[in-house]
């Protein structure tokens, strides 16, 4: 992994937070606070970049590239869109990484370290905490409805199999 050192809070950097599309919406001030909180990863091609059992603070935006998500050996998704979230599951409930990811190709990240809320003052970390719940909420709602919608697929399917087994 090659690693920038905390982005600064400038007008072009917050131009370019302003392309991914979960954080469009953000007003400038917030999406400052977000760069002095962030850095730039690059991986190679199956580089780890999160590990299933640890704990750690890094929630990452994808810039380029793909990540396979893996758990257990098996891979169960895969983030490929410009913007997307992940790791975001290990911040909002406190819990280990819940699944490896690795980079698929040549991979950029920001990585937003969310330990450093706690040099934020006690209001500035409400609206930052506000500010990546929101952003959370959203994501994990298009996932569980993509979840949701594999998961009819397959029972579908199931169904279909046992009809032509006779099971």
């Amino acid at each position: 992994m090659i690693e920038s050192k905390f982005l600064k809070e400038n007008l072009q950097n917050i131009h370019k937070l302003m392309t991914i599309p979960a954080l469009k919406h953000f007003e400038t001030e917030k999406l400052g606070k977000l760069l002095r909180l962030s850095r730039v990863r690059r991986y190679e091609d199956n580089e780890i970049i999160i590990r299933e059992g640890d704990v750690d603070p890094w929630l990452y935006f994808l810039l380029s590239g793909s990540v396979r998500v893996m758990k257990d050996n098996v891979q169960i998704g895969t983030v490929e869109k410009m913007g997307d979230v992940f790791g975001e599951m290990r911040i909002v409930d406190d819990k280990s990484r819940s699944a490896s990811v690795y980079a698929s190709g040549q991979t950029v990240c920001i990585a937003v370290d969310t330990s450093a809320q706690n040099s934020l003052g006690s209001d500035q970390r409400g609206e930052y905490l506000i500010f990546l719940y929101k952003m959370f909420a959203e994501y994990m709602s298009i996932r569980l409805r993509l979840t949701s919608d594999e998961l009819l697929a397959t029972k579908k399917e199931l169904e279909e199999l046992k009809a032509k087994t006779g099971a």
